[in-house]
């Protein structure tokens, strides 16, 4: 149809050629689909589709919504950073049993995603953030495969790791094994690209040409997405007319997508609403969180002024509210901001600002929005000071586990696999200095999957501060008041070496 419009139309006159040229081709060709269930009709089982935003931030409803309605489009392959909460974004899909396959990096408080992948309903292959994120970068730039430090000498290289249990519990697919190469004294593993039959992205506008614009941190992952979907649809909040957009607004050109969709309309639902408390105090808190504020206050001594530094889901992000006056600290989000500012008042949340928490937050002047392929490009590349994580177990050679129980609980690695590989990035670990149960989390070797090989350079817990020193094990350089050398002995699972001016200092 196309070719012989473009034949009949070089018959004619030069100037009626032009107008027909810019009129009827146009019209022919156009990208806007009347609805979303036109858009997603030849999905064809079995398809691998790649699902655009962060929690429930930059999800797109709408379409996820017709796949719902739609169930001839099914045993799917679903390529997201997380599957949403449980019914809502991609949990609609995980209720209505039309996914096979997960391709994720984070499970976290989804309990259906994790209920159908501990019981064998669901295979999973979860991929470190960073890598997903560069895993579609690639794809869409038409590169098979790269190298990369994360998850060198954990699971992610040796391979193991279930993807699809039994009924009974026991493994019955695993994942393989990375092939590991070394450059420049450095250790890497090689990752292969992903892209997908069909891209399902939410920009905040698009014009009739496909051009793109995201809102704050709704870009996150569907920036890469939309580059590698062979066919990329679009739900667009709002649909303007050629040349609304300036060229220099646009963050994804219209030569990446193929079909458009009106969305909005709809509720912008947040995971986990967030907002300041101008009357809380400390002593309004209950005992266990008291404790953990004296690991978040000693914590928030690392902060140097001008520092960049991320910091990790739950009790590290906690630590921003005790940076020392006068101190500016930069801090980084890996679902894509850099300027993170504090909770929002309640009357001023955003359902698009987000942290890697899925909380909301506010941005501070100065601030900027990108992808998460370029968030990790600068995890990667060591531009972050510091990162501080949480963690379940730390060896006492600076090894670090913190996203699996094998068989039991399911959190993901999101980011903190990139985050730890980052050569020249200060990594502190903050956590309780045993388990519950009275058992210490910090051992001679760590007995849980590993997030990271030597990569801890302090761990700050409810006891003491030790620093790792590479070749030599554990040094405590501080103590938490209240606490002797011999309280410490008795609660860790190695040896150690006590710095001789070791006082309690928080």
């Amino acid at each position: 149809m196309v070719v012989l419009l473009r034949t009949a139309i070089k018959t004619l006159a030069p100037k009626r050629r032009n107008a027909l040229s810019c009129g009827l081709l146009y019209r022919c060709l156009s990208k806007l689909y009347p609805s979303a269930e036109k858009a997603v009709d030849d999905i064809a089982a079995g398809s691998t589709v790649l699902f655009g935003g962060f929690g429930l931030c930059g999800v797109p409803e709408k379409l996820i919504e017709a796949i719902a309605h739609a169930p001839h489009i099914k045993n799917l392959t679903a390529v997201s950073n997380n599957a949403g909460i449980d019914g809502v974004g991609l949990g609609k899909l995980l209720n209505t049993r039309q996914i096979k396959r997960m391709i994720s990096s984070y499970v976290g408080e989804n309990k259906e995603f994790a209920r159908q992948y501990l019981s064998g309903e669901l295979e999973l292959e979860l991929v470190p953030q960073g890598t997903l994120a560069e895993k579609l970068h690639a794809g869409g730039a038409g590169i098979p495969a790269f190298f990369t430090a994360t998850g060198f000498g954990t699971a992610i290289q040796h391979g193991g790791t279930p993807i699809k249990y039994c009924s009974d519990g026991s493994v019955e697919i695993e994942a393989p094994a990375r092939e590991a190469r070394t450059f420049n004294g450095m250790n890497y593993l090689m990752e292969t690209s992903i892209s997908g039959d069909f891209a399902l992205v939410k920009a905040w506008k698009a014009d009739e040409l496909g051009n793109l614009v995201f809102r704050e941190s709704a870009n996150n992952f569907n920036g890469p997405m939309a580059t590698a979907g062979r066919v990329t649809i679009v739900e667009a909040e709002e649909i303007v007319p050629v040349g609304e957009l300036k060229p220099g607004q646009i963050h994804i050109p219209g030569i990446h997508v193929h079909r458009i969709v009106q969305g909005g309309g709809y509720e912008k639902k947040i995971e986990k609403l967030t907002a300041s408390k101008d009357n809380e105090t400390e002593a309004d808190l209950p005992a266990s969180m008291q404790k953990r504020i004296r690991i978040i206050k000693r914590a928030a001594r690392e902060f140097k002024d001008g520092m960049y530094a991320n910091l990790g889901i739950g009790m590290p992000m906690l630590a921003s509210n005790y940076i020392a006056p006068g101190i500016v600290v930069h801090l980084q989000s890996e679902n894509g901001i850099l300027g993170l500012g504090p909770f929002p008042k309640q009357d001023k949340v955003d359902p698009d600002l987000i942290n890697a928490g899925k909380e909301t937050v506010t941005v501070q002047p100065g601030g900027s929005f990108f992808s998460s392929d370029t968030s990790f490009a600068m995890i990667r590349n060591s531009r972050l000071d510091l990162t501080i994580l949480g963690g379940m177990e730390v060896s006492e050679n600076g090894d670090l586990a913190n996203w699996i129980i094998p068989g039991k609980l399911v959190k993901g690695m999101g980011g903190a696999m990139d985050l730890v590989s980052a050569a020249d990035t200060k990594v502190v670990v903050t956590m309780d200095h045993c388990s519950k149960d009275g058992s210490p989390k910090i051992l001679k070797q760590c007995t849980l999957p590993l997030t990271g090989l030597r990569c801890v350079n302090r761990i700050i817990t409810d006891k003491c501060v030790f620093d790792v020193i590479p070749g030599k094990g554990l040094l405590l350089r501080e103590l938490a008041t209240g606490c002797s050398v011999e309280d410490v002995r008795s609660a860790t699972g190695c040896d150690f070496t006590v710095a001789s001016n070791a006082t309690e200092t928080y």
